[in-house]
């Protein structure tokens, strides 16, 4: 009986991955990349419908949170997730043409490197200054598609002790995109199980030991070497290729991608209100003309036809969900934000706190990398105007002894500030920007200032005289 409890476990996790392994995927998906992926879906699955009336009675207004047994059927999957919206209750009756509303001015257009995307997680992951800059160098060697070149040289150019290098770089594995940084596809395909709580022995001995035999299809030979039926290595086999061997690839794409918020922060009667921007995602259903013919006692289905039909409505259920998950997701950790940075709605740039994803994180229950997954490529409207949910974090700035810590943003908005009021014929030198910041409590050193000036393309005051901001 231990023995039939071990496997009816195991069995529960296989048919879970697939849904866990979605769920991830539609978390790091821009809105854009979502309606496609929702569009592709609603093409393939005759069993998915886009809900045309949202007065249809037969939809439950919004889905519950309650999680199925597995071992109960598809049938109460839809029960449970058969839902008319994806995403958590949204003010529909707000007037975004109004003037807090949304602008066609904000829609931009964003491009951003692996690179980019990994060193921001360094920057917003408290690491001390000696691990930031190894970690730093890690990156700068982690090629297009994920991987980590050359990191025992690294290790040991890094003046740390291999455990102290080797912890550096299990840090970043842990970034999003899962697997990055791994040293082959082996380490990459594990640290993607670990992240999916797959805990299946078999299934890290066919990735460690037996890969070259699942290229070849040698399932009779695979099933032998681990001691397991036929059927099982199939299940393995679809795993194993459900995973993403080149981890950097998504970021590997140069075209442009147009910005819609995904949110809205919406200040009503001096409350600030959080509300999801539905509007252009198709809501989802399962058909009920497909759901009766499954469930119909006197129509009689071949067994493939029926084999067949409950897989549809298993993918079209999942779906629904991941889309649910990820919504509520964004969600949860928008409010975490806007709780943290009130300042910043009142006031703007200029009183933005500092804040890391380990703050977030610990607030919403996640780990690091889900809340970088879930504030990479996902927007918010703000009373102060457009933003990546990732512009929220910024590293601490120290302030003087008795003051607030102050955001390495809202220093670089105060420098702009400055410049931009400053005399064209006297522009301010760097060490004259330090000294007007240590006036309002800010104590940065002369290269910081230069730094953040560069970064916003700003040119030095000797050549400034030409080049007014406006």
């Amino acid at each position: 009986m231990g023995d039939l409890k071990l496997n009816v476990k195991l069995s529960q996790q296989l048919i879970m991955t697939p849904q866990l392994q979605q769920a991830i995927k539609l978390l790091q998906l821009s809105r854009l990349e979502l309606q496609q992926t929702i569009t592709n879906e609603l093409m393939e699955n005759p069993v998915l419908e886009e809900v045309i009336d949202s007065q249809d009675p037969n939809i439950v207004p919004e889905a519950k949170d309650e999680k199925p047994n597995i071992d109960d059927g598809w049938q109460d999957y839809v029960e449970i997730y058969n839902s008319n919206s994806s995403s958590p209750p949204s003010m529909r009756s707000y007037n975004k043409s109004s003037d807090e509303g949304f602008n066609l001015e904000n829609i931009g257009m964003r491009t951003e490197t692996l690179y980019d995307h990994l060193l921001w997680q360094l920057k917003m992951s408290g690491f001390t200054k000696k691990e930031e800059e190894f970690g730093e160098k890690i990156i700068q060697n982690i090629n297009d598609d994920g991987y980590i070149l050359n990191f025992d040289e690294l290790a040991k150019e890094s003046g740390m002790t291999h455990e102290e290098a080797e912890d550096v770089l299990l840090r970043i594995q842990e970034f999003d995109p899962v697997g990055i940084a791994s040293r082959d596809v082996k380490e990459c395909l594990i640290q993607q199980i670990r992240q999916l709580n797959i805990k299946d022995g078999k299934l890290v001995s066919l990735i460690k030991h037996h890969l070259s035999d699942l290229e070849k299809r040698n399932y009779q030979s695979l099933a032998k070497k681990l001691g397991v039926s036929q059927e099982k290595v199939f299940e393995l086999a679809r795993l194993v290729l459900s995973l993403e061997p080149k981890p950097g690839r998504a970021f590997s794409s140069t075209d442009p991608q147009y910005i819609i918020p995904d949110i809205y922060v919406i200040k009503i009667g001096g409350e600030y209100i959080v509300s999801m921007n539905e509007d252009g995602l198709p809501r989802l259903r399962v058909s009920s003309y497909y759901k009766n013919m499954a469930d119909s006692k006197t129509q009689k289905l071949e067994d493939k036809t029926k084999g067949y039909l409950q897989e549809k409505l298993r993918s079209a259920v999942a779906l629904i969900r991941s889309i649910q998950h990820r919504q509520k997701t964004i969600y949860k950790v928008t409010e975490a934000i806007v709780k943290k940075q009130m300042d910043f709605l009142e006031h703007g740039v200029s009183r933005l706190k500092p804040m890391i994803l380990r703050e977030i994180a610990q607030e919403v229950g996640m780990h690091e990398s889900t809340v970088s997954r879930v504030t990479t490529n996902k927007y918010v409207h703000t009373p102060q105007g457009l933003f990546e949910l990732k512009f929220f974090f910024n590293n601490p700035v120290s302030s003087k002894a008795g003051c607030d810590d102050i955001a390495s943003e809202s220093v670089r908005s105060r420098i702009k500030e400055m410049i931009s009021n400053e005399n064209p014929k006297h522009p301010l030198s760097d060490q004259q920007i330090v000294d007007n910041l240590k006036r309002d409590n800010i104590d940065i050193a002369r290269r910081t200032v230069a730094k953040y000036r560069e970064m916003m393309g700003i040119l030095p005051s000797s050549r400034r005289k030409k080049y007014i901001i406006k």
